[in-house]
């Protein structure tokens, strides 16, 4: 008996290293990676997801394609992720509107919280709320009043239904009491030339796309939805010193895979996203488009998507808000 107990731990020691280096294998993946994106080319997202990519690939010795899937706020993207293979080629950039807003405004045919699995935190940022020029206002104030004069034809841009930028329009709606009509559209870019066009009147913008048209006037910032100004705009008050106390929309990208990917690939993409993230010139990059790197556990990404759910929950239920 003992002799035969001493030749299988010696055949398990044995087959240890295959194991090991089966397991070696599964990362990188040896098939190409994708990094799915919910929102068309330019906008805040592609440019955040390219920029982590592009070092991502770097550190690992292989591409990661970024692929645009925009529509139905990010949805489609979310959805087209969750039916992915679960192997760790599939890699999906998750916005605060599918995961944590959406569920609750209307029938998904996925559930973040089960066919979608947290990897890490990515970035995260306030909107800020700009006007074309020809809009003829300057400050919170006068375009509440001129929302009020007329009722219903002051509109305002999303980057879809059930979207950060949605939320954060229609939240403004109920604390202002006024009536903006909500224009969905495929992303932050898309959005931007309808709004530099003057086809629309307002949009709760990402800073990287809004900015460099303030710089140039030809867009005129009204106020942020953080709770604190960001320093890449000091001089332009939040939506809650400006006689909406409390008021807070903060629009945040994570990463997630599907829901059925083993839990040892999820943890060696959260080493490797972190690092990413904490990288410093990754940093550096992501400050100047006014993105700060968000980068966490994946329990803690796990929390924190719960804790957003059901505050996004309580709100769409206390304002009775729903999609059109």
């Amino acid at each position: 008996m003992k002799k035969r107990t001493l030749l299988h731990g010696a055949l398990a020691l044995a087959t240890l290293p295959l194991a090991f280096g089966a397991a070696a294998q599964d990362f990188p993946p040896r098939k190409p990676v994708t990094l799915v994106v919910g929102f068309a080319a330019g906008g805040a997202a592609d440019a955040a997801a390219r920029l982590i990519a592009k070092k991502l690939g770097e550190n690992i010795g292989q591409p990661v394609v970024v692929d645009n899937k925009g529509g139905a706020g990010g949805n489609i993207a979310h959805q087209f992720v969750a039916n992915a293979a679960a192997d760790g080629t599939v890699l999906l950039f998750g916005s605060v509107g599918p995961l944590t807003i959406a569920p609750h405004l209307m029938k998904l045919t996925y559930d973040p919280f089960k066919d979608l699995a947290a990897i890490s935190g990515g970035v995260n940022f306030p909107n800020v709320l700009v006007v074309h020029k020809g809009a003829g206002v300057k400050t919170l104030a006068e375009f509440v009043q001129l929302s009020r004069k007329k009722p219903g034809s002051v509109d305002f841009a999303s980057t879809g239904a059930g979207s950060a930028s949605h939320l954060a329009g229609e939240l403004f709606n109920q604390r202002a009491g006024i009536d903006m009509t909500h224009v969905p559209y495929k992303g932050g870019a898309p959005a931007l030339q309808d709004l530099l066009g003057e086809r629309i009147t307002s949009y709760f913008a990402a800073p990287p796309t809004a900015l460099p048209h303030v710089e140039t006037g030809k867009l005129v910032p009204l106020a942020t939805t953080g709770l604190t100004r960001p320093a890449y705009l000091p001089g332009i008050p939040t939506v809650a010193e400006s006689g909406y106390p409390g008021f807070e929309a903060l629009n945040w990208y994570a990463f997630v895979a599907p829901g059925k990917t083993p839990p040892a690939i999820l943890d060696r993409w959260n080493q490797e996203i972190v690092k990413v993230l904490h990288d410093a010139g990754v940093k550096e990059a992501l400050n100047k488009h006014g993105l700060t790197p968000q980068p966490t556990t994946r329990a803690e990404l796990t929390a924190f998507m719960k804790k957003e759910s059901t505050q996004w929950a309580t709100i769409i239920r206390e304002r009775k808000l729903t999609v059109e």
